[in-house]
């Protein structure tokens, strides 16, 4: 019996009928881009995520790069950020052509160590973009906290992470902005690539709208430069139908989190770390393996018959395109440490007990064997 890192056509099976409903609804209004089912779906998740404006967009990536659009960052400009994050994240700094400045990580919950943020604020710095990493809010009261005192923008990559919290609030509602993906692998899956921002500022909202639509504010007039990044009907209305079964996906995951963290407790790996005032929601469950014994380890489980895999293997810093920021290795131990040991393994919400029970035993084996 095979176990995969996720199943999508479990989660979809139950939900064909609806959705089958919305794709014959669509085509016969043959509304195929924004239009109404985009703005149900942005009242929805607005409303859940706990903001005034929800603005649904191609991708989680043109999320972030629009954000930095509607804050005016662009060259000349420092944007502080996290090494240990997907690359897009430091990848819509660099597109309005800013300088990404990446401070370590926690070596704990991999998101940025808030500590070292003012160390690294200059005269040219606009924002901050914490990244709230596999599902885990990153210590947003100190991070708008130290925003507030310096004047800068807070730009949430909450990609991985709809549906956790830090404190009674919702990942995305704590900065200016916040960014969600909604990528098939995320807690909230689109069939095919989808993305949202979410605020309170009914300017910036309306800003994000225009630059949705190539900078358009009205029929035929462009105040400014923006995109094509409209989201479309029939991905808005899946993630539509999908939003009010969110807290139960994320329930069900953090369940798998807690019987992984009962049975490898006794084993030579890390286990995810969860605070009392964060609510996880697991959008990977990442162990830590030591002793260089970590790819050994993939190889056993993929030998066995279950998925896995490295988030991330090489920390942006140490990427080739930003070799000429000069932070080499050794600069970032935290984020570097992490690359070398992380290791996610399956936790998708519908993942059986009898396929739970696989994994454990397959990680026992190989620490048995080690």
């Amino acid at each position: 019996m095979p176990v995969p890192l996720i199943d999508l056509g479990r989660q979809h099976e139950p939900l064909m009928n609806e959705i089958r409903d919305a794709f014959e609804r669509i085509v016969k209004n043959s509304a195929f881009i924004l239009g109404e089912e985009v703005e149900r779906f942005e009242q929805a998740l607005a409303r859940y995520a706990g903001t005034k404006y929800a603005i649904g967009v191609t991708s989680g990536t043109d999320a972030l790069l629009m954000a930095l659009m509607a804050l005016d960052i662009g060259p000349g400009d420092e944007v502080i950020t996290s090494p240990f994050t997907f690359f897009a994240t430091a990848g819509s700094i660099s597109r309005v052509g800013a300088k990404p400045v990446f401070i370590d990580i926690n070596p704990r919950t991999y998101n940025l160590q808030w500590e070292m943020i003012e160390g690294a604020i200059t005269e040219k710095t606009k924002a901050i973009m914490p990244v709230h990493l596999f599902g885990l809010s990153a210590q947003m009261d100190k991070i708008t906290e130290i925003a507030e005192k310096h004047g800068l923008k807070v730009i949430e990559d909450a990609a991985q992470a709809l549906g956790a919290r830090f404190g009674d609030k919702m990942v995305g509602s704590m900065g200016d902005v916040g960014c969600y993906s909604f990528y098939p692998t995320k807690n909230l899956a689109a069939m095919g690539d989808a993305g949202a921002l979410v605020t309170n500022d009914g300017e910036l909202a309306c800003r994000l709208r225009c630059i949705r639509v190539h900078g358009m504010d009205r029929a035929d007039h462009f105040p400014e430069v923006g995109g094509n990044f409209r989201l479309d009907a029939f991905k808005a209305a899946v993630l539509a139908l999908k939003l009010p079964h969110l807290d139960t996906y994320c329930t069900q995951r953090r369940a798998h989190a807690d019987r992984y963290g009962q049975q490898l407790e006794a084993l030579p790996i890390g286990t995810p770390f969860e605070a009392e005032t964060r609510y996880h929601v697991y959008n990977q469950y990442t162990v830590r393996v030591h002793g260089g014994a970590r790819e050994p380890l993939g190889h056993h489980l993929s030998a066995c018959g279950i998925g896995n895999r490295v988030y991330y293997s090489i920390p942006l810093h140490l990427q080739p395109c930003y070799q000429h920021l000069g932070q080499g290795r050794g600069s970032l131990p935290n984020a570097e440490e992490a690359a070398d040991e992380v290791l996610s393994i399956p936790v998708f919400p519908e993942m059986t007990h009898d396929e739970q029970e696989k994994v454990i035993a397959a990680i026992r084996e190989f620490g048995q064997a080690e």
